[in-house]
């Protein structure tokens, strides 16, 4: 694809100045769209039909050309930028140079429990976004069906957010549902057991390679505080990962990481 870059986009240009409001939640809600960054991103934005705008800097043109040429065949519009307009659209310090307009892929709840599912992630009130997109990209790595944020969490479609996820917010349902307690309730009505992960849990994870078999939506609590008591005594089981050295304790990606790989195995294993 050729562009032109003789009179490109700067970081004064009309379209440049709205797409950097993005990182902005309040921006994202109004205009219904929100920004990603980087060549896993863009790829799998554009990949799945998300992007409507592509956005790139000369040295970025030349390095994913492959990209622009997809983006073509999809219908995306590209436009050339500045450095400036790239450092006005950035999140990181130092920017790709590639960045795309995308519209929403959050999914409804309903929609995200359709069928039959064997594995869902559900976060409850996390508030640190690099959690959020880790656990996005962790839940698509093992083959979980969704990933659905309950409660009042960060936007997983924020800047931060995306980035953490590496593409895997384009790959995997990911939903919102403010009211914990009732998910809890449609998940079962799914027919999902629902574990939860407590320091002082029931059940070792070393011993619940049979119930792991079984289709289950795991609850994590958030960065600081876990998941609240009401939480954990809806659940079916409270579950701890066993530490035999001297850490004091696992953080919000790491133990989930260990509980959906666990799960994944159990259920694979038996296909």
């Amino acid at each position: 694809m050729q562009l032109d870059f003789g009179s490109p986009f700067t970081e004064r240009t009309g379209r440049i100045v709205q797409a950097a409001k993005l990182h902005r939640a309040a921006a994202r809600k109004k205009v219904n769209r929100f920004l990603v960054e980087g060549e896993n991103s863009v790829d799998a934005a554009i990949a799945t039909g998300a992007a409507t705008d592509v956005f790139v800097t000369e040295p970025a043109a030349e390095r994913f050309a492959d990209l622009l040429v997809a983006a073509g065949h999809m219908g995306v519009y590209v436009h050339p930028i500045t450095d400036g307009a790239a450092r006005a659209l950035a999140d990181t310090v130092t920017p790709t140079g590639i960045f795309a307009v995308c519209t929403p892929v959050t999914w409804g709840i309903g929609r995200v429990l359709q069928g039959k599912p064997r594995l869902v992630t559900v976060p409850v009130g996390t508030n640190d976004p690099g959690n959020a997109g880790t656990l996005i990209r962790v839940s698509d790595a093992v083959g979980a069906d969704a990933v659905v944020f309950a409660g009042q969490c960060v936007d997983p479609q924020g800047p931060k957010a995306v980035r953490a996820s590496a593409g895997s917010l384009f790959h995997i349902p990911v939903a919102r549902e403010a009211d914990a307690r009732g998910l809890i309730g449609q998940l079962r009505a799914r027919g999902l057991q629902v574990l939860a992960t407590a320091a002082d849990g029931e059940m070792n994870l070393d011993h619940a390679g049979e119930l792991l078999a079984r289709p289950t939506a795991w609850l994590f609590g958030n960065e600081a505080h876990g998941l609240e008591p009401e939480l954990l005594d809806l659940a079916d089981h409270r579950v701890r990962i066993p530490i035999r050295a001297r850490a004091e304790s696992l953080n919000l990606a790491t133990a989930a990481s260990i509980c959906l790989y666990e799960s994944a195995k159990a259920l694979y294993s038996q296909l």
